[in-house]
């Protein structure tokens, strides 16, 4: 039997056992042994496509990349040819698209590399339809826009986060607060500062020592996760990043289902044919990336607010400077800012200052 086919057993045996406190300690020895399947089937699909690549050899580019997955004939292609200047083909038949096509958004003065992704099928995650490299792709950005068929959204949202998690990619959620420190000798200790419902003791023990080959360590949880975050701090490749759910073709739903998608978490219901809803979609992009514009003052002059320097949400004067001149904090001194991360206007900040959105900068040099 392949790995393939054990994983498919064991999430069959996962389904179909009820989950009460007799059974929780089975099912997390199974979910245990499913993680370590998984990572086996991974490190076998990469060993076969060594020389040629997992996933889709796309260079990044831009402040940010942007991932498009979603079933085939749902709408991402004609998404990325309305919000950029690229051309990727769509049509009315399925798989148009068959390999990731790039494209630039710009939002408040950021590039965005906005990747349009093959469509991927049930089992992507096992091989079907080149899935894999699809899902190896969306590894690599820094959001993913999870385009469904408004006439299939429920179905499709489940079937899609399936094939993202069994891959390692965990959507709009944290990695959770567990520490694993390896030892060489002194067995498995285990504390926790908080009450734990969900995983016992002896379960984290078993699941260290059988299915994991771990039998020295010192495991602490500060938080009530479950097995599922334990197994993914113990496999350590888990990929966290934000998710918008589009919700594409609206006008073909009833406008109760309209009001029931776009009440849902982390959501935004569109149509691209007749361009609703697209500014909206923007300001998610924007606000779920997490970018903070920051303009820069020279000494005596105006700021220049036509050429933001686009970084990371909790950047400092630090980054601003390595974002203006690779040598430039060897001559920093101070900097003066202005903006919502100051109380007064301006202000003189050191190299460690928090910035926010729209800040204004002027760096001092050492003479």
């Amino acid at each position: 039997m392949g790995v393939a086919e054990k994983i498919k057993d064991i999430e069959a045996e996962i389904a179909r056992t009820q989950y009460n406190k007799a059974t929780e300690y089975h099912i997390g020895l199974l979910k245990g042994k499913l993680a370590r399947l998984r990572t086996q089937l991974l490190d076998e699909s990469s060993q076969k496509t060594k020389g040629y690549g997992l996933s889709f050899d796309v260079m990044k580019s831009g402040s940010a990349r942007v991932a498009l997955v979603g079933f085939p004939s749902v709408g991402k292609s004609s998404l990325l040819n309305t919000l950029t200047e690229t051309e990727s083909e769509a049509a009315a038949y399925e798989f148009t698209t068959l390999t990731a096509v790039p494209g630039n958004l710009y939002i408040n003065g950021a590039k965005i590399q906005l990747l349009d992704l093959p469509g991927i099928i049930e089992g992507a995650a096992v091989g079907k339809g080149r899935g894999r490299q699809v899902i190896s792709t969306a590894r690599t950005a820094d959001l993913v826009l999870m385009v469904m068929d408004a006439a299939k959204g429920d179905t499709q949202r489940r079937l899609l986060t399936h094939e993202l998690e069994t891959m390692g990619i965990r959507l709009n959620t944290r990695p959770p607060d567990i520490t694993i420190d390896i030892k060489k000798t002194g067995g498995i200790k285990f504390t926790s500062t908080v009450p734990l419902t969900h995983v016992t003791e002896h379960m984290v023990k078993n699941i260290l020592s059988h299915e994991h080959k771990c039998h020295h360590a010192h495991v602490l949880f500060r938080e009530d996760a479950t097995v599922d975050q334990l197994i993914d701090v113990l496999e350590g490749n888990r990929v966290y990043m934000p998710c918008v759910y589009v919700y594409n073709k609206i006008d073909n739903v009833s406008i109760d289902a309209v009001d029931y998608f776009s009440r849902q978490p982390f959501s935004i219901c569109t149509s691209v044919t007749n361009k609703m809803n697209l500014q909206y979609l923007l300001a998610l992009i924007w606000r779920n990336l997490g970018l903070v514009r920051v303009y820069t003052k020279p000494r005596g002059q105006q700021p220049d607010l036509d050429e933001p320097v686009i970084l990371r949400s909790g950047a400092t004067t630090t980054n601003i400077c390595q974002g203006i001149h690779k040598d430039m904090m060897d001559v920093f001194n101070y900097a003066y800012v202005w903006g919502c991360s100051v109380k007064h206007q301006p202000q003189k900040v050191g190299r460690d200052h928090l910035l926010a959105d729209e800040d204004v900068v002027q760096v001092m040099t050492r003479s």
